[in-house]
């Protein structure tokens, strides 16, 4: 109700010799509620994401995006449907896996399941059981499940049961403690074995050295979770690592995988890299990102640059070409952020068009028309975060100039907050009008029988509940402001002091509009506890709002006398 819902699932595929004419197309099949989804990924130029070659490693690695829907909801609606490899019947296939830098173990090396937005882990596994048992039934291949899907703790891990890789197959696959967990456990030469599973995002990043392949081996083996073994452990957790020669770039790599960045996050995998290098007078020339990465790890790493050498950078397509430059990403080809950021091509809303993209005249026309969403929710979110914006603009009017040198460290500190507002305030413009449809969508559930009126309750208080967490989340958001802006009024550019005025207004009116969205779905609530509680929050706050706005107003007055 609060926003679409998305999962990924990303195929691994083994570069195999394939027939000429043969593109060697993997479709993969989903049912969800709105029908069957179909999203074919080609070995030669992929129409549905762009594919980064991993040059002579003999593997290529794919991203597809899927329906969210689809794919979260597990049992018969999340059912993956089939899945063909190699453009025709695995039994036609003449496949001839080679070996190469990179682990792998089957034509279709690996294919996760993995959480992007609104989806829970417990979900991706019920989508990685469903896929692989599905898998294994249609094309009659062993298929193992890893992660947070794996039945035992020996196979949480996919070096684990790659271990050995396709060449060890047919004898690791006669002992019982590998037997797979669909399938046969027999050996398919022409396939070999393929892992599914549910996992965190994992990012393959490589860092690019001038040196030997011996050394950004070394280097991996100091850094990477597994170190030298058991005894020799790496400095960094949730980390693989290896060190490879790139003969096309003439340049080694430390090739590491993420498998949790918010437990080591890019930027300490590409400064740590840095200071083995320099132990050993290596110079580092730039990073290498594989496949897609989450908008919040380049995002952290933004973060971590600008407080170490003291930056103020606001926008967020700024701050990505900070993090750009700083690892040297576009150094090996082209970073085009619109394709490598996994949220920008998994958009927060459906296939039709947010509110928030919309011209504002056809906005306002959608406010206006005979419908009852967008609402008054929506123009209170929108009104809060106009008045964000317009606070975010009167720091910037006033950071910079010479005339207002001394306030500069101080702007620094007031006009990020109005910021980030400002953007939570705008994704709560489409949020609202969601929680609305969702509310309206329970209440036509059908009512026939005991059993389905006692769903349609359930249904209807968690989507009123809902509408009353998103203007709730308004108020709470613009509260958090009053301190900054009481702050900005004493000593603002007062060529901005209307700008300030209409903000302090336009902040007021959004909690306004929160304060009545909230009673208006209050009003249906069974749970008086959580009424009772609600109602309390959202008074004391509009209370509050209301001293506030005519605390900036005086001062801003005060100040022009």
């Amino acid at each position: 109700m609060g926003g679409q819902r998305r999962a990924k699932a990303a195929l691994q595929l083994t570069r195999t010799h394939r027939e000429p004419g043969n593109p060697g197309e993997v479709s993969l099949w989903l049912v969800g509620e709105g029908g069957v989804y179909r999203e074919p990924l080609k070995v030669h130029g992929l129409p549905s994401e762009r594919r980064e070659p991993l040059l002579d490693q003999q593997a290529e690695l794919f991203a597809q995006r899927g329906s969210g829907r689809a794919m979260a909801t597990g049992g018969d609606k999340g059912r993956v449907l089939m899945t063909r490899a190699g453009g025709g019947s695995i039994r036609r296939r003449k496949a001839a896996l080679s070996a190469g830098e990179h682990p792998r173990m089957g034509a279709l090396d690996v294919c996760p399941f993995i959480p992007v937005r609104g989806v829970s882990m417990e979900e991706c596994v019920l989508c990685a059981q469903a896929f692989g048992q599905r898998l294994a039934e249609e094309l009659g291949v062993p298929v193992y499940l890893y992660g947070e899907a794996a039945q035992t703790a020996s196979r949480r891990t996919l070096p684990a049961i790659r271990a050995g890789e396709y060449e060890a197959l047919p004898e690791k696959l006669k002992q019982a403690e590998w037997a797979p967990d669909f399938g046969p456990s027999s050996f398919v030469p022409s396939w070999g074995a393929t892992a599914t599973g549910a996992r965190k995002f994992l990012i393959a990043f490589n860092i690019n050295l001038l040196s030997t392949k011996e050394q950004a081996h070394r280097i991996a083996l100091n850094l990477r979770e597994q170190g030298r073994g058991p005894d020799q452990p790496g400095r960094l957790k949730k980390v693989q690592g290896i060190g490879w020669y790139l003969d096309e770039k003439n340049l080694a790599q430390v090739s590491t995988n993420l498998l949790d960045f918010e437990v080591t996050a890019l930027h300490t995998v590409y400064e740590e890299t840095c200071r083995e290098a320099k132990e050993l007078s290596l110079p580092v020339v730039g990073s290498q990102l594989v496949g897609l990465v989450p908008l919040q790890a380049i995002l952290d790493a933004a973060t971590f640059y600008c407080e170490k050498e003291n930056l103020f950078v606001l926008e967020e397509e700024q701050r990505i070409r900070l993090v750009v430059n700083r690892l040297g990403l576009d150094s090996l080809s082209p970073f085009n952020p619109k394709e490598r950021i996994i949220e920008y091509l998994v958009p927060d809303h459906g296939p039709e068009q947010s509110l928030v993209d919309k011209p504002l005249c056809a906005f306002v026309r959608e406010v206006g028309a005979r419908s009852a969403a967008p609402g008054g929710g929506s123009v209170a979110a929108a009104s809060a975060a106009m008045g964000a914006s317009l606070a975010c603009m009167a720091g910037l009017m006033t950071y910079g100039r010479r005339q207002f040198e001394h306030l500069d460290a101080t702007m620094r500190r007031l006009i990020p907050p109005f910021h980030a507002a400002a953007a939570q305030l705008t994704a709560l413009v489409d949020r609202d009008a969601r929680a609305f449809e969702a509310c309206l969508e329970a209440m036509k559930l059908p009512r026939s029988t005991p059993e389905e009126r006692d769903r349609r309750s359930a249904a209807v208080q968690e989507g009123l509940r809902q509408a009353v967490a998103v203007p709730l989340a308004l108020a709470e958001t613009v509260a958090s402001l009053w301190p900054a802006l009481q702050k900005l009024a004493l000593c603002v550019n007062l060529a901005c002091r209307s700008d300030l005025q209409v903000a302090a207004k336009a902040l007021e009116t959004g909690m306004f509009g929160a304060y009545f969205n909230v009673l208006i779905n209050l009003r249906d609530i069974t749970d008086d506890k959580f009424k009772d509680q609600t109602l309390q929050r959202i008074t004391s706050l509009l209370q509050e709002a209301k001293t506030q706005v005519a605390l900036v107003l005086d001062r801003l007055e005060e100040r022009q006398g």
